[in-house]
């Protein structure tokens, strides 16, 4: 099994949080792999801006998560271990800039 430290955000806005349905129908939060030498805190604030284009600041820690799922393209099973970081946006625009990969996005009430 391949192993995958990775990093994400949950972004916050007035009270709102920051979700995106993918082309799977799932609803999640912008995250991505941890590239060798970079810190999670780098990469959680990198796919934020990367995924949905939004400028955000890291309030502090929120745990940990992981999934299995077997990859197609590789063909094996991976692991990918997830550290969360609560953040707050510093206005409510995004923009997704993949949208083959999204279905719908945006700041939702909790």
């Amino acid at each position: 099994m391949l192993l995958r430290n990775c990093a994400g955000g949950l972004v916050f806005w007035q009270g709102k949080i920051f979700l995106i349905r993918n082309e799977k129908d799932e609803w999640v939060f912008p995250k991505g792999v941890i590239q060798q030498g970079d810190l999670s805190h780098e990469t959680a604030l990198n796919r934020v801006k990367e995924e949905a284009d939004i400028t955000a600041e890291i309030i502090s820690t929120a745990g940990h998560t992981s999934y299995e799922f077997f990859s197609v393209t590789r063909q094996k099973p991976i692991c990918n271990r997830i550290t969360w970081y609560t953040m707050s946006a510093l206005d409510d625009n995004f923009r997704i800039n993949e949208p083959e990969k999204c279905k719908e996005a945006g700041y939702y009430d909790i």
